[in-house]
């Protein structure tokens, strides 16, 4: 202790007082609490300290090595592991097949090149059918035709004949010589093609056809076929002179050959109908009526572009199958009423045309079902594969009675043929199907009616 100062320790408080202090009489208090320290903490934290100096050299360590591991990985090449058996397909809404990662599978099984090379049609079998010949009315076999029965929306003149409500249901009933009405009807009815055309169809076996008249669509060629196909099929677009016109503005003339590219061009005049709509369905419904030696033919919208080979096609979805007609579900719909109802709603036909059809159809007990034979009871018809057998030609002819009797819309007269006739060797194939025969382009442009319907 200083001489200057003086202390005291009174229960661990310790009071200092200064010398001056002492002089004037003031004492200074300052407090020091006593520390109580905790063996275990201390021990804790230095426990954690050495830990900590031990640990993270092998930490740094490990974050290297993960490193190292990661660019290894991602430089080498990728070598995906395949996923559980029971996830290694799905089916999306077109019906096709789809791989784990999303990638969709052919739904279409062509032959390959090696087999296409030598493909043949199959000789036609002696069949047991109730139908073995069509004969089809003319103005030259039936005078005095009845005009009774045509309605306001009815779109029958001297092409199509005056089909009667009796005829009409006497077609259905399938005989061995069935008589019916297919086009054609009057020599003046319109259709008119050359006779070096009309040569030249009657040299075809295996057609491909195509139209387009008003002018609306391009031509697209036809891809993915084999060389030997390409001789042994007739690939036939047939245009008006609207669409010749439109066709040359763009650079597409019609060759001293009669070709463009691997289409046949056959010029139409006098077309009958002013709605081009139902013109087009002359080759795609009764294409047997133009190509009278053919055996098969394979029908392809204007829209859209042909991608397969043509026999190839024919052994898929024909010959494999035993089937006699072919062509595609419709995407959207199953029921021809719900059809109805969306052909009103996007204004492609008018609400009386589609309920004089449906009132129809529900009068011949037509019932409002989705599915018929476990199929869609609904089809999507810008493909059409099919024989030229009688039956096969019957149910087309039919098919076209009805849409030049209601509406031109085809979807909805399909189902109803289909479900009256009841022939068998139908075949709807799925949607993913389609989308691997063709590639859809859409309607280039606006197509322009003929300024007269011929009656």
């Amino acid at each position: 202790m200083s001489p200057s100062s003086s202390s005291s320790l009174i229960h661990g408080i310790s009071i200092s007082v200064s010398d001056d202090e002492e002089a004037s009489g003031r004492v200074r208090v300052r407090v020091r609490r006593k520390r109580h320290r905790h063996p275990a903490s201390a021990a804790r934290r230095r426990l954690l300290r050495r830990a900590a100096r031990l640990c993270a050299p092998l930490l740094l360590a490990t974050v290297a090595v993960s490193l190292l591991l990661y660019e290894s990985y991602r430089l080498s090449p990728s070598s995906p592991t395949p996923p559980p058996a029971a996830n290694l397909t799905r089916v999306d809404h077109t019906g096709a097949a789809r791989a784990a990662d999303g990638a969709r599978k052919p739904c279409l099984k062509i032959l390959g090149p090696e087999k296409l090379q030598n493909l043949e049609p199959p000789e036609v079998p002696e069949q047991n059918l109730s139908v073995k010949k069509v004969v089809y009315k003319s103005s030259l076999l039936h005078i005095g035709d009845e005009d009774s029965s045509r309605t306001e929306i009815s779109c029958f003149n001297s092409f199509t004949g005056y089909q009667t409500l009796n005829e009409r249901e006497e077609s259905f009933k399938m005989k061995e010589i069935t008589t019916v009405h297919c086009g054609f009807y009057n020599e003046n009815g319109g259709f008119k093609v050359s006779d070096v055309d009309k040569d030249y169809m009657r040299s075809c076996s295996v057609v491909v056809a195509t139209c387009a008249f008003g002018g609306g669509d391009d031509l697209h060629q036809p891809i993915g076929m084999i060389e030997v196909s390409t001789k042994k099929v007739c690939y036939v677009a047939f245009w008006d002179e609207v669409t010749r016109a439109a066709q040359e503005e763009e650079g597409n003339k019609i060759g001293e050959n009669l070709m463009i590219g691997l289409w046949r061009i056959i010029l139409v005049r006098d077309l009958p109908f002013s709605d081009q709509r139902l013109n087009g369905k002359i080759p795609k419904l009764i294409s047997h009526r133009l190509f009278p030696m053919a055996r098969y033919s394979i029908w392809v919208d204007s829209k859209s572009q042909f991608r397969k080979d043509p026999l190839g096609v024919l052994e898929a979805l024909l010959w494999r199958s035993n089937s006699s007609l072919a062509l595609s579900e419709h995407g959207a719909r199953s029921s021809l009423y719900d059809e109805g109802k969306a052909i009103v709603k996007k204004h492609k036909a008018t609400p009386e045309e589609v309920k004089v059809q449906l009132d129809q159809y529900r009068q011949d007990g037509i019932p409002d079902e989705k599915r018929f034979n476990g199929k869609k009871a609904l089809a999507e018809a810008s493909v059409i594969v099919r024989d030229h057998g009688p039956l096969t030609n019957l149910f087309m002819c039919l098919w076209f009675n009805e849409v030049a009797r209601f509406t031109s819309r085809d979807q909805l007269s399909f189902p109803y043929v289909l479900r009256r006739l009841r022939m068998p060797g139908v075949h709807l194939f799925p949607v993913c199907t389609r989308k691997d025969l063709v590639n859809s382009f859409g309607h280039r442009r606006k197509v322009k009616p003929l300024a007269r319907e011929r009656r």
